[in-house]
């Protein structure tokens, strides 16, 4: 009984530690967005796989790929919804933002890339996409986060609409991997 009350207590000490080791220079981030909220046309549940590395503790770049089609509310229509665009996010110590929940972390994130918005009998726009937001990323275990994050894209580009945008809630995961981790891992599997 005695072990089962260390046990419980080291597993709870873990799961509400800072998430600061996850986010060390020479780390990588793999995840994925999995479900978003349009506010101009409702529901997307897409794919958006993403990657990153920090560059710096607290400071990852990467690149993110997002391929959606949906039916758009009120038309008869399919819209499809694709970007490819490098991305930086920069995680916000504690005591940069006092927060409630010590077993995540506030972060910004801004993305330049390329996209288009294509619909069968609407606007459509490709070109330049452009996005900034906010978000939180809540660690469930030591290397693994669910987040959410509210961005705004714009797409500026040709088309019979020159530009496009949107605000999206997105809900996805991330899971961190130290490169220690990582190198080892190839090493085994050679």
């Amino acid at each position: 009984m005695k072990k089962l009350f260390l046990g419980a207590a080291f597993a709870i000490a873990g799961l509400l530690s800072t998430a600061d080791a996850q986010l060390q220079k020479g780390n990588w981030m793999v995840g994925s967005d999995l479900m978003g909220i349009r506010f101009t046309n409702g529901l997307d549940l897409s794919i958006t796989p993403k990657a990153a590395y920090f560059i710096q503790d607290r400071w990852a770049v990467g690149t993110q790929v997002n391929l959606d089609i949906q039916k758009v509310n009120g038309q008869g229509s399919t819209q499809t919804n694709w970007n490819i665009a490098p991305f930086t996010r920069y995680y916000f110590s504690s005591s940069e933002v006092n927060s409630l929940l010590n077993n995540g972390a506030f972060f910004g994130e801004g993305s330049v890339g390329f996209g288009g918005r294509n619909s069968g009998s609407g606007d459509t726009t490709n070109g330049v996409d452009l996005g900034i937001g906010a978000g939180y990323a809540y660690f469930i275990t030591n290397n693994v986060s669910v987040e959410g994050l509210l961005k705004f894209n714009a797409l500026v580009g040709g088309g019979n609409k020159n530009t496009n945008g949107d605000l999206n809630l997105g809900v996805g995961f991330n899971i961190y991997l130290p490169s220690g981790k990582l190198k080892a891992a190839a090493k085994d599997a050679q």
